[in-house]
């Protein structure tokens, strides 16, 4: 179990970490293609709103909402970055770091995603949790017209999934802290 979850809290971080990365590509390729502000439009919709809530709250939260919460926070994730690596290809100035970035990130959510079914059946059993499909499209998946539009919303993409693997990481390492190292979690 232990490994298993130091295994899940290294790929969320690695994920995070290279969100991060391709956010900041994502940007030094559009300044270089003419200083275009790719600022994420008002009403960007991220993931669903899982976590606003203070350190009291986080601690009473069950291992089951957790695991809940990444599943739902992978699945929702699936398909805008594997759009989000298809529209990539399409830009004629989009580095090859960019879109080995935006590939890795695709393959390793889908390494995460198995890991954590992996932790479900092991913390919860095999009824704890019912597994979710992928839930409902959020945005229109036609390449539109105007290509300032196509880049605020792949740029849109970036910065949602930057934040939600953010949370990600933050809720394996609070689900190891747990079930590792029971007394020592107060930090969350």
């Amino acid at each position: 179990m232990e490994k298993l979850l130091g295994r899940a809290v290294q790929h969320a971080e690695l994920i995070f970490r290279v969100s991060e990365e391709s956010k900041m590509l994502f940007e030094e390729m559009l300044f270089s293609f003419g200083g275009v502000n790719p600022h994420a439009p008002s009403g960007t919709m991220c993931a669903p709103k899982t976590v606003s809530m203070s350190k009291s709250e986080i601690q009473q939260i069950s291992d089951k909402w957790i695991l809940h919460s990444v599943l739902i926070l992978i699945q929702f994730w699936t398909d805008p970055l594997a759009d989000l690596q298809a529209s990539l290809e399409n830009y004629e100035n989009a580095p090859s770091a960019l879109l080995d970035r935006s590939k890795w990130m695709s393959t390793k959510l889908t390494s995460l995603e198995q890991g954590v079914l992996v932790l479900v059946r092991q913390i919860l059993g095999d009824g704890g949790l019912l597994l979710l499909d992928a839930p409902g499209e959020t945005s229109d998946h036609n390449v539109p017209s105007d290509k300032l539009e196509s880049v605020r919303r792949d740029y849109s993409v970036l910065y949602c999934f930057r934040k939600d693997a953010h949370k990600i990481e933050t809720f394996l390492k609070l689900l190891k802290c747990r079930q590792i190292d029971k007394e020592n979690c107060s930090f969350f």
